[in-house]
């Protein structure tokens, strides 16, 4: 009997690792030219470094190391990043610009795609704020995916502030909160309207928790807004403005978009293509994520899951014959 690996992992052979090797040095050259420094971090780190965001660490694979203290292996870049920051550039300059290859691990149970291990390409702009810093990350990563090879993707662009602030205005209890949070980012719809139909809401109140998180598409609906979505239309505009038009066109707008891990504080966007189901990667800004390693500074990145840009792009290659 074949030795087996585990589920949500796969072996990657000679063919399809120069594929992905093309692939990403088309985007290294995107992060060098934009003046991103490479940096790579352990795969294992102490657990408690984890633990300044509790959501990372939710996810990750433990283990003892010989003094008994708990390892983790990194469930993602950004706390790593935030760490080297804090502790080898306390008095550095700012922005800061790194970026990776390296592999992510996650303790999930394998199914829709998802993997135990990520091979991801990604970058994090440190000390950069507001809409100016965003216009920036968004740019790299565009150009990063057309360097890739790929042409159909697009970007949603959301505020992860936005709907939490919906249900803080309507006064619902923190645990309906948290779960329809929960929902809302795994992308169930149906999830959300039954945990807001136990709400016993007004019916307007109600309708319009049920209407934002379907509310996408272009500049069009920007206009007219009012109280929180008012306000996330205007940060959305801020950023349109001083995105190129190549990186514009590209942009979605989605009221809907709510990431699971907690440090993101702002501006969140997603990366889809119509050949694969699942996201090819994501981002946004966390502004207080660096406070807690003692530096604290405005910061934005994104991550984007390799395999599944590889996939898009074979589907594309494919199309174009």
């Amino acid at each position: 009997m074949a030795d087996r690996i585990p589920s949500g992992t796969r072996d990657v052979l000679p063919d399809e690792m120069r594929e992905l090797r093309a692939l990403t040095e088309g985007m290294r050259g995107v992060f060098d030219a934009a003046g991103y420094g490479e940096i790579y971090t352990p795969a294992l780190e102490y657990e408690r470094t984890f633990m300044r965001d509790g959501a990372s660490a939710a996810g990750g694979y433990r283990l003892l190391d010989e003094h008994g203290e708990v390892l983790l292996l990194r469930s993602d870049m950004t706390v790593p990043i935030a760490r080297v920051v804090a502790n080898r550039y306390a008095s550095a300059p700012t922005p800061l610009r790194f970026c990776y290859f390296a592999h992510a691990f996650r303790n999930v149970r394998p199914r829709r795609g998802q993997s135990r291990e990520v091979l991801q390409a990604g970058v994090e702009l440190i000390g950069a704020p507001g809409a100016a810093g965003t216009a920036e990350a968004l740019t790299v990563l565009c150009d990063a995916l057309w360097a890739a090879g790929l042409r159909r993707f697009r970007v949603g662009l959301g505020d992860q502030a936005l709907y939490p602030a919906l249900l803080n205005q309507l006064g619902v209890a923190q645990p309906a909160h948290d779960r329809i949070l929960e929902e809302l980012a795994a992308g169930d719809f149906v999830g959300v309207e039954r945990e807001i139909d136990r709400l016993e809401l007004a019916e307007a109140d109600a309708g319009l928790l049920r209407s934002v998180p379907r509310m996408r598409g272009g500049v069009e609906l920007l206009d007219g807004l009012t109280g929180p979505l008012r306000e996330a239309g205007v940060g959305m505009r801020e950023i349109l403005a001083l995105l190129p038009a190549h990186v514009a066109e590209r942009v979605i707008f989605d009221f809907g978009l709510v990431r699971e891990l907690g440090y993101y504080t702002g501006a969140i966007f997603q990366v889809y293509d119509p050949a694969h189901g699942l996201p090819l990667g994501s981002g946004g800004r966390y502004d207080e994520l660096l406070g807690a390693f003692g530096r604290p500074l405005p910061a934005v990145g994104f991550a984007l899951e390799l395999e599944r840009v590889h996939v898009a792009l074979t589907a594309e290659e494919r199309e174009r014959g």
